[in-house]
């Protein structure tokens, strides 16, 4: 989830690294923009306190807990602040000598000691997760069981994810491989094969994943995640298909703060409306959204989306109909479709010919989709100024791309001018092409 400012196009050079909005001068807004709420069949959850205006900062918050996503980021990003190192002023652990650091002050504030201790014996660690689905969870429980005391209760205090699909996470074993990597005498008291699946619970369910730097160029589908981070306030936030928040990180810019996640509004909020982001790209089918949610979260959606969207012919039975599924191979299809006249909406229009009446929502994905190819971030405005003016510059979370306010116009026109509405075809990238995007960890891609 990345991040900048300033006008720049599609393939010029990376954003800078600090945003000018977060460089402004700091004011005092009239009532903290956001709440926690107790919500009817929903849970806690965070609402607007106050009418909230497109592109307003709700909040921004620290981590109670980082931890870095496989082995082989060590190499890669500091690891107490995970910005990017560079070869040439690493300062490698004393202890451990595997991980390294940015500085002098994060080389003093070191990492996790649990981690560190299990660094100090490389080849048992590499043993025991040698996979990165092994390695993620694993270096989780280090990281969390290093925590004070109160730190560790916060992250309890979250809400869990459902148990997991038999065959995807062993946490007997990864008790146990904790277990024979630290030295009894680090670790907490309670340390207990409940305590770690109850852990690793509430880590599949509130987790965010911090990104490597997207460059102009790169393939999105191969952006991974660099770390992992948990945040009490930001594990509040509810999920819909088509939300009125999202989230950003600004992981390599300087100064302190550079892991807080930042969460802006997409557009005008009401008071005591819910505030909801995406766990995963907006552009994933119903199907998929619908699997997603219940395995890995344990609740179906019921947003006004999917209510119109239930109501379409299942999109994997058209897809199975005209190819294999791949997103990409669609949406090529359906571009060439048109081309020869016969449009690239029908998978939208096919229940019905109301158009717009079939996919009412069809201009959120014009405003708020990034357009660069292959991207499918969401695009929120930056933030008002001091003085209140609001700004018509709108940031990817993903590519960090900026694009102007009249760009989404021109685009609501062309499709106003086709007479179409913005197909599920022309929407829809493969449910798993960008795994990492998903604002909540849980990323296998479906296959």
């Amino acid at each position: 989830a990345p991040l900048h400012p300033i006008s720049r196009p599609k393939t010029s050079a990376p954003p800078p690294s600090s945003p000018p909005w977060l460089l402004r001068r700091k004011t005092t807004p009239p009532a903290t923009p956001s709440c926690v709420a107790d919500l009817p069949g929903r849970g806690r959850g965070l609402v607007a306190a106050r009418n909230v205006r497109e592109g307003e900062v709700l909040f921004s918050e620290s981590p109670v807990l980082l931890y870095p996503a496989t082995l082989a980021s060590l190499s890669s990003y500091c690891a107490a602040c995970f910005r990017s190192l560079s070869p040439d002023a690493a300062f490698p652990c004393p202890s451990c000598r595997a991980a390294a650091f940015c500085s002098p002050a994060c080389s003093a504030a070191s990492h996790p000691r649990l981690l560190c201790a299990a660094l100090c014996n490389g080849v048992a660690l590499a043993a025991a997760a040698p996979t990165d689905s092994v390695q993620e969870p694993l270096l989780f429980l280090l990281s969390a069981y290093s925590l004070p005391e109160p730190s560790l209760h916060a992250i309890l205090s979250l809400s869990s994810a459902p148990p997991p699909a038999p065959g995807t996470q062993d946490p007997a074993g990864l008790h146990a491989a904790v277990a024979a990597l630290v030295p009894p005498h680090m670790l907490p008291a309670g340390f207990s094969p409940d305590l770690t699946a109850a852990l690793l619970a509430k880590d599949r369910g509130n987790s965010f994943a911090i990104m490597e730097p997207y460059r102009p160029g790169m393939s999105l589908e191969l952006l991974k995640a660099r770390a992992y981070a948990v945040y009490h306030r930001a594990s509040l936030l509810n999920h819909d298909c088509l939300p009125n928040a999202c989230h950003f990180d600004y992981p390599d810019r300087p100064g302190p703060g550079n892991t807080d996640i930042v969460v802006r509004s997409l557009h005008d909020i009401p008071e005591g409306r819910e505030v909801c982001i995406s766990y995963f790209a907006a552009n994933w089918r119903y199907a998929d959204r619908q699997r997603r949610l219940l395995e890995d979260y344990g609740f179906r959606c019921e947003c006004d989306r999917c209510q119109v969207e239930s109501r379409w012919k299942d999109d994997e039975e058209n897809e199975n109909e005209g190819g294999d599924g791949d997103g990409d191979d669609a949406m090529e299809e359906e571009d060439g479709e048109e081309e020869d006249g016969d449009g690239g909406d029908d998978g939208m229009e096919e229940e019905g010919d109301g158009g717009d009446d079939d996919f009412p929502h069809a201009y959120f994905f014009v405003r708020y989709l990034c357009d660069s190819e292959g991207c499918w971030g969401m695009l929120a405005p930056l933030p008002p100024s001091p003085n209140g003016e609001l700004s018509h510059i709108f940031e990817c979370n993903l590519c960090g791309k900026l694009r102007k306010e009249e760009d989404a116009m021109v685009s609501k026109q062309n499709l106003s001018s086709t007479g179409r509405t913005l197909g599920v075809g022309n929407l829809s990238g493969s449910s798993g092409s960008f795994m990492s995007f998903s604002a909540r960890k849980v990323q296998a891609p479906f296959t």
